[in-house]
């Protein structure tokens, strides 16, 4: 898939496209390049649903994580969505090559091993092992109901 990476005028940096690549032995992987351009130089990355990881820019994150800090904690299912998905979190740094290393627990999640499938998705970048996105993307076409659902929302 194409990937537009031009920034326009009073807009954040917007991810588009699927891209397949390795992970090495370390659990390193390097991104696109057009994905790094709107990454800057750290990252978060955290558990995803759909056993996926999550790869958000810092600036995108520090607004999912105000709006976090604002669940009650009495509220038994925003405490386990906050265990679940900011709990998970952890900052990344890309090396010289762009490579970032995705910790043992997040691979372990995803189980990602060598191939991995890295989707572009407007704000953020899901990682997911080759087969588990296979399998899912061949299960999951859009029906009328869905497109139905999108239209609804605005889409």
């Amino acid at each position: 898939m194409e990937y537009s990476g031009a920034k326009r005028k009073g807009q954040t940096h917007m991810f588009r496209g699927e891209f397949q690549h390795s992970m090495d032995v370390k659990g390193r992987i390097a991104l696109p390049s057009k994905f790094r351009e709107g990454l800057n130089e750290n990252f978060i990355i955290t558990r995803g649903l759909d056993k996926c990881i999550l790869v958000y820019p810092i600036a995108q994150w520090e607004i999912i994580e105000e709006k976090a800090s604002k669940l009650p904690i009495t509220d038994k299912d925003a405490r386990r969505f906050l265990r679940y998905f900011i709990g998970s979190a952890s900052e990344a740094e890309p090396d010289s090559q762009g490579r970032f290393i995705i910790p043992p627990n997040l691979r372990e999640h995803a189980s990602l091993k060598k191939e991995v499938v890295s989707l572009g998705l407007t704000n953020r970048i899901e990682i997911w092992s080759k087969e588990t996105w296979s399998e899912y993307s061949s299960t999951n076409d859009i029906d009328d109901a869905l497109a139905e659902k999108m239209s609804q929302l605005g889409i």
